[in-house]
């Protein structure tokens, strides 16, 4: 237990320095947002297509484990989507509250799972993540762009508005880059291969800095009770499914306990920039997002070191 806290510890300590490099007002609010846009369109996508495109996994050893982390989001979106009229009853929860309560209990921080599983397994692990990006991003971000699309805005949002905004999502682009070079068989020339190496040895610090300084205390304090049904769906109840899921698959090992690490760790920022363009409750979505990284100091470890022992 206490190898496992002290190998997480590093990133959330990365996240804490993030947030605390804002509030002191050292490097200016409206500067960190720069920092997530490199951060999102280089350093995410030059480490993917890297890890991807040098990857040693063949599509045998990680047919399973793709189709376990498939079989998740399917899951959490389906449970999330049923659970629309429930909420508007018992808390009176409008489309665009809804929109935030969905796209924070079905995305994830892939690039919280990326250092921890960096740290954990080495690059074995960070190829098992690449696959996870793979067969995750695109439906998570397709199914959340429907949900805003027919919940949040005054008007559905046409076919031509979805598919341009998947075309510009620069972590597809990276996978299907990525994926491409590994299986063409020539692989990467030394100097592009450098360049993407060093800008994606940056990646996961920058990343985790960045989220740290997007954290919002205040929206946590004004949350009510959608706040925390949030935060448990993502932070519990969807590893709790990961478990259930990885188990019916037959993963063991490294696989199993990625498995776990993916489901477990909180959603991803870039959630609230899709509820603030497409119409969703963005300051809901920060709050959600806040407290479910604040839980995840102590329900990651926990499942991570779970997962360990279940996995042998």
């Amino acid at each position: 237990m206490l190898s496992v806290f002290a190998s997480l510890l590093p990133v959330f300590a990365l996240i804490v320095c993030g947030f605390g490099l804002r509030k002191s007002g050292i490097i200016p609010h409206e500067h960190w947002r720069g920092v997530e846009l490199i951060t999102f369109w280089v350093l995410i996508p030059a480490l993917l297509i890297t890890v991807l495109s040098t990857s040693v996994l063949s599509f045998g050893q990680a047919a399973t484990f793709a189709l376990t982390m498939f079989a998740i989001v399917v899951v959490m979106s389906v449970l999330a989507w049923l659970a629309r009229r429930p909420l508007q009853a018992w808390l009176g929860m409008d489309g665009p509250a809804f929109t935030s309560f969905f796209q924070a209990t079905t995305r994830w921080h892939g690039f919280i799972s990326l250092a921890i599983a960096s740290k954990l397994f080495g690059e074995p692990g960070l190829a098992l993540l690449a696959v996870a990006f793979a067969v995750m991003v695109p439906f998570i971000n397709v199914v959340n762009i429907l949900v805003l699309a027919r919940y949040a805005a005054k008007e559905p949002a046409s076919g031509t508005l979805v598919v341009r905004t998947l075309l510009r999502n620069p972590l597809i682009w990276s996978l299907v880059i990525g994926l491409t070079i590994r299986f063409s068989g020539f692989g990467l020339p030394d100097i592009p291969a450098t360049i993407l190496k060093l800008a994606g040895d940056g990646a996961l610090g920058v990343s985790l800095l960045a989220l740290g300084a997007g954290l919002s205390w205040r929206a946590v304090k004004r949350a009510g009770p959608e706040v925390v049904l949030g935060s448990l769906t993502k932070v519990v109840l969807t590893p709790l499914v990961a478990i259930g899921l990885a188990t019916l698959f037959g993963l063991t090992g490294t696989q199993f306990v990625v498995v776990i690490l993916a489901a477990a760790t909180p959603t991803a920022v870039n959630g609230y920039v899709m509820a603030r363009t497409m119409g969703g409750d963005a300051e809901l979505y920060a709050a959600t997002l806040t407290a479910q990284v604040i839980l995840s100091f102590v329900t990651l470890p926990l499942f991570v070191w779970g997962a360990q022992v279940l996995a042998g």
